[in-house]
């Protein structure tokens, strides 16, 4: 890496040299133009729009258009007078919390290593900068413009993040924010379910740039001349959703798919949807078991017609042998009378 800039972080009444880095660099492929005939690079002519004459670097000046076809010329002179005292400092300002920086506020990210005897009170900075768990907003002029930004530490390096200021942020003026829309819970119920199945720790290294590949693969093959293969289709967009609610069912069953859980109607855990109707038919499963429970009292007759009857056992087997008695005991009389009434046979 290159440094490109240098300057001091002033922190109190420590001044701790360092130099400055770009954090970060694009990986897009950048084209020129050419003639598609043989190939030459289109060039462009810086030439004045009133002469008609082409003008050096030396010759252009920056000039503010003020309307009315007039414009205010600024010379180098105009810039040099402008009160940039921390041209080669980084001023610290305040410490503050870093949840209370808003990211859209974030523009650029710049490394900053120490230079010389600052490597001490560097380490101090960062060291005290983590205990503290803050960020500082300093300030700082970076090309010719002072910027508002933050310092904090990443992976053991101070990390500059030039800031946007409050009025270059635009306020969003969209008319839908004026109508009230109402959002059921249901729907709302789902979507939160949705974002719980896609819910993950955020690995930057999982993500491709997929097109620049794909782009980069045309490119390769034109050099070596063999022949160009087509990259997969990327799956089209879903077409809008008519029904909000089937689409984002729909849309909690494909992201546990992808996660290899099993769908809604499998183990998987239930969506707050499936639990309120789950819910509902166990209390009507409840409600219909509890009817056939008011019979239960005559079900606890039979028992005591059994007992009763069980009791009078003993004294019915008496009855029945006594009467057996007596029986036995008229059964010699009546043979007897039967004896004598009976014919003698004659010789």
């Amino acid at each position: 890496m290159r440094a490109i800039w240098k300057g001091a972080v002033s922190f109190g009444l420590v001044s701790i040299g360092v130099k400055v880095y770009s954090a970060t660099e694009e990986k897009d492929i950048r084209f020129h133009q050419v003639h598609r005939d043989d190939g030459g690079r289109i060039r462009y002519k810086r030439t004045c729009q009133v002469c008609g004459e082409e003008v050096s670097y030396d010759d252009i000046a920056k000039g503010y258009d003020i309307g009315g076809g007039e414009m205010v010329i600024l010379t180098d002179e105009d810039f040099a007078d402008l009160p940039l005292a921390t041209s080669h400092a980084i001023d610290v300002l305040e410490f503050v919390p870093a949840e209370q920086v808003d990211p859209i506020l974030y523009n650029k990210a710049y490394f900053l290593e120490p230079e010389g005897a600052a490597t001490k009170p560097y380490v101090l900075l960062r060291d005290a900068l983590e205990d503290s768990e803050r960020v500082a907003i300093v300030k700082v002029a970076l090309r010719q413009r002072e910027q508002l930004a933050t310092l904090r530490v990443r992976e053991g390096v101070l990390l500059l993040n030039t800031m946007l200021w409050p009025d270059e942020v635009r306020t969003p003026d969209f008319g839908f924010l004026d109508e009230d829309l109402k959002v059921r819970a249901p729907e709302l119920a789902m979507a939160s379910s949705l974002i719980d199945s896609m819910a993950g720790d955020f690995e930057p290294d999982a993500f491709t740039d997929d097109y620049r590949a794909a782009l980069q693969e045309v490119i390769d093959a034109k050099v070596e001349g063999r022949e160009v293969v087509q990259p997969e289709e990327v799956e089209a967009a879903p077409a809008a959703a008519v029904d909000l609610m089937a689409a984002l069912k729909a849309s909690v069953e494909r992201a546990r798919a992808a996660r290899g859980e099993e769908p809604a109607g499998g183990a998987a855990e239930p969506t707050p949807i499936t639990s309120a109707r789950s819910a509902q038919k166990a209390a009507k499963a409840a409600k219909t078991a509890k009817a056939p429970a008011k019979k239960a009292p005559a079900k606890k007759a039979a028992p005591a017609k059994k007992a009763a009857a069980k009791k009078a056992e003993p004294a019915k087997k008496a009855a029945e042998k006594k009467t057996a008695e007596k029986k036995a005991a008229k059964a010699p009389a009546k043979k007897a009378a039967e004896k004598k009434a009976a014919p003698r046979k004659t010789a």
